[in-house]
């Protein structure tokens, strides 16, 4: 039977009995004594069972058993979530909910939160994880607890803190197809009974996969990634504790940057002016680079403290961090030998934020949180014009433009209970979010042109009841309100001419989401169902309307549908874990969708004045009724097992994991570019010594060699296509002491 067709009837069942992957591994801080699984998606530790939140929950082995090295590949596991790419642009979506707009201050919908510190910039949000202990992929908005842009849900990444509790090491090696090296390390280092001190760092090389027609064929992508991160953790006082942590990470990865033409079924191949034999290639292995190398290079520095401490009544936490995360993209936006046009965008990302967490303690009938939170982002974009290369005394000025972001916020969120069966949860968020200092750069010229101070303020509620009929099982309702923070569009119509280089003022975001839900977990099963329905509206969308791309309010969604996934422990050697989502997502109006055309489909006159100004491709802006959200597949799901044998006085593992989506489009009007269903497959088997002091592995990922779209690249001079890696294999040994 073939793959698909076996990958539909899973999905099938698993729709039936939906729910989130079980944390596994108790040592991972993730069980607790009675055997319940412990989240922290309310900001305290609680049951999931408890937390009437859609949740997926990661435990570090379930990371390992589907071969996830980065964030983007927990989408192998977790329902109803994508990873996405513009360029070199993070984009997560969850349930339909992302953004294709990437401009300064304009962020994501899904906040992604490490150590409890909100991460900002898309274009450093997909890291490779080190020492993680567990992530958890909390689904719908979440306004109240986590504020501005998180319409479409928050990602809580946890990873090991110093500890006192004795020194130790691990490292792991793994070497793979492509000439694919990794090796990374944790150490721990006791200093007293009362300060540890940690040190971590991670290393990844390998050879690209693609080749270029346009050079001989030679092999183009190598990267090289490293990080280190150093921690010191203090208990001042027994009550009183203080971790500080800083890390440094450098990243030298073209991948998101190749791209081939595409030839799609919209209007035909995606090639400039029709494709000139020998300059473009639509092969998956291919690309047809100009004389130009494609670049993406970033470097982050990341200072944290955390302070913990108990005040008797409740738990005061205080995160405070500063980051600093610049990068360079240079990219091909003809993807052809051509030299028609190569961009060069350097961005500065500097961020501040600092958060105080109150909590009630654990045992009164009135649970609750509160906090106060403030926020500062600056987003610098420098755009060039590469085409003679990417050195400073090669490379054109064309413009840029920058944004600081500040915003305040105040929450609180209580959950009483009324009975022992019957619990009210309440809670409220109200933000101020400002745009200040913005400005753009006219062409050519390096003029900061100064843009009005934007302010808005947002109130974003939640009410939920639970009725919790045993000890294990929860059902709840729940009313949740999200928002995508407001925009200043310098990037875009501040620049146009035809305007009066008039900005548009973009609007929040706004969502309403209601939630039905199922909980259950007991005797080695944990389950979860959940109906959602959201109103989405003003969504902030990028049209071209004189020939500049624009971002402006001209879209409202509905979106409705069912997910979960079940974790069953069918004996202690065996266990299984599916999920399954189906989502129905639509536009209900898409005004002045961005449809992208052919000019030589507009005829002879259209096609000369195309080729007159050095472009392929036009957008006619079109108003659309009932189509599909971008970037959504109406069915997503996995299946996963792991079974354990003893052999040779050691243990051997074996897991795998088995992934599969449905069509969408990636085209920003939700009409255009369109993916095939397809699925990917990971394979691991590893034998651990009796002592765990080492262990060896091999393993497979997308052993299927499923060849998919990982992003559609549309511009006025070339339609792109990236695609995923072929099957990839490898060895993987490691130690610990």
């Amino acid at each position: 039977m073939k793959i698909a067709g076996t990958c539909a009837s899973v999905f099938a069942l698993a729709v039936l009995a939906p729910v989130s992957v079980h944390a596994q591994d108790a040592q991972d801080g993730a069980v607790a004594d009675d055997g319940a699984i412990i989240v922290t998606a309310q900001r305290r530790a609680e049951a999931q069972v408890d937390v009437p939140i859609s949740i997926t929950n990661l435990s570090s082995e379930a990371l390992a058993t589907a071969s996830v090295q980065q964030l983007a590949d927990i989408g192998k596991v977790t329902p109803a979530l994508r990873f996405d790419f513009a360029g070199g642009f993070f984009q997560p979506t969850i349930r339909g909910i992302g953004t294709a707009v990437t401009t300064s201050g304009g962020g994501g919908n899904v906040g992604i939160y490490i150590d409890g510190f909100y991460s900002p910039n898309p274009l450093a949000a997909d890291f490779d994880l080190i020492s993680v202990n567990s992530i958890q992929v909390l689904k719908g908005p979440q306004g109240t607890l986590f504020g501005r842009n998180t319409t479409g849900g928050a990602i809580l990444v946890t990873t090991r803190e110093p500890s006192t509790s004795g020194n130790a090491f691990e490292g792991r090696v793994r070497y793979g197809r492509y000439n694919e090296a990794t090796a990374e390390a944790f150490a721990n280092y006791v200093i007293s009974d009362r300060v540890a001190l940690s040190l971590e760092g991670q290393y990844r090389r390998g050879d690209g996969w693609q080749r270029d027609i346009s050079n001989n064929d030679k092999r183009v992508g190598d990267y090289e990634n490293w990080s280190f991160r150093i921690g010191l953790k203090a208990e001042l006082t027994d009550t009183v504790d203080v971790l500080l942590r800083y890390k440094h990470g450098q990243v030298d990865d073209p991948s998101t940057m190749l791209a081939s033409s595409l030839d799609t079924a919209d209007f035909g191949l995606g090639a400039p002016f029709g494709g000139v034999p020998g300059t473009y290639t639509t092969a998956k292995n291919r690309i047809a680079s100009g004389s130009v190398p494609e670049v993406f290079r970033s470097n982050t520095d990341v200072v944290q403290g955390t302070i913990r401490a108990d005040l008797g009544f409740a738990d005061l936490t205080s995160y405070s961090q500063y980051r600093s995360e610049n990068s360079l993209m240079s990219q091909d936006l003809d993807y052809s030998g051509l030299d028609l046009f190569q961009i060069g965008l350097p961005n500065l990302n500097e961020t501040w934020s600092q958060e105080l967490l109150l909590t009630s303690k654990a045992g009164p009938k009135l649970q609750w949180t509160g906090g106060l939170f403030y926020f500062q982002n600056t987003d610098t974009y420098i755009t060039y014009v590469n085409n003679a290369g990417n050195a400073p005394d090669q490379r054109i000025r064309l413009g840029g433009s920058s944004t600081t972001v500040r915003s305040y916020a105040a929450f609180l969120d209580a959950t009483y209970e009324i009975t022992p069966q019957f619990f009210l949860t309440a809670g409220a968020r109200y933000s101020i979010d400002k745009i200040v200092d913005a400005y753009w750069n006219r062409q050519f010229v390096v003029t900061e042109e100064p843009v009005p101070d934007i302010s808005n303020n947002k109130l974003t509620p939640r009410v939920v009841l639970r009725y919790k009929p045993t000890d294990r099982t929860s059902i709840y309702a729940s009313f949740t309100k999200g928002y995508k923070a407001a925009i200043s569009d310098v990037g875009g119509s501040c620049q146009i001419p035809d305007t009066n280089y008039t900005c548009n003022r973009v609007k929040p975001e706004d969502i309403n989401a209601y939630e039905v839900g199922f909980k259950y977990e007991d005797r080695g099963i944990s389950f979860e169902a959940a109906a959602f329905y959201y109103d989405y509206k003003n969504l902030q969308v990028s049209i071209f309307r004189t020939g500049t791309a624009e971002i402006v309010n001209a879209a409202t969604s509905e979106i409705y549908g069912l997910e979960g996934a079940l974790h069953y422990k069918v004996t202690p050697a065996f266990q299984i874990n599916a999920g399954a989502s189906y989502v129905h997502a639509r536009y209900k109006r898409f005004n002045d969708a961005p449809v992208y055309v052919r000019c030589a489909e507009l005829g002879e006159e259209a096609a000369e004045t195309c080729a007159a100004n050095g472009i392929s491709f036009v957008v006619a802006p079109t108003t659309l009724n009932d189509v599909t959200m971008q970037r959504t597949p109406e069915f997503t799901g996995f299946i996963g097992a792991r079974y354990e044998a003893d052999l040779g006085g050691g243990q051997l593992a074996l897991s795998g994991n088995l992934f599969y989506s449905s069509s969408f489009f990636f085209g920003p009007s939700g009409i255009q570019f369109k993916q095939g269903s397809y699925e990917t497959l990971a394979l691991r088997a590893q034998w651990s010594a009796p002592d765990d002091r080492f262990h060896v592995a091999v393993f497979g990922d997308n052993v299927t060699n499923s060849r998919y779209l990982t992003q559609a690249q549309y511009s006025s001079f070339g339609i792109g296509a990236n695609w995923s890696k072929p099957t990839t294999y490898g060895l993987e040994f490691g130690v610990a002491f």
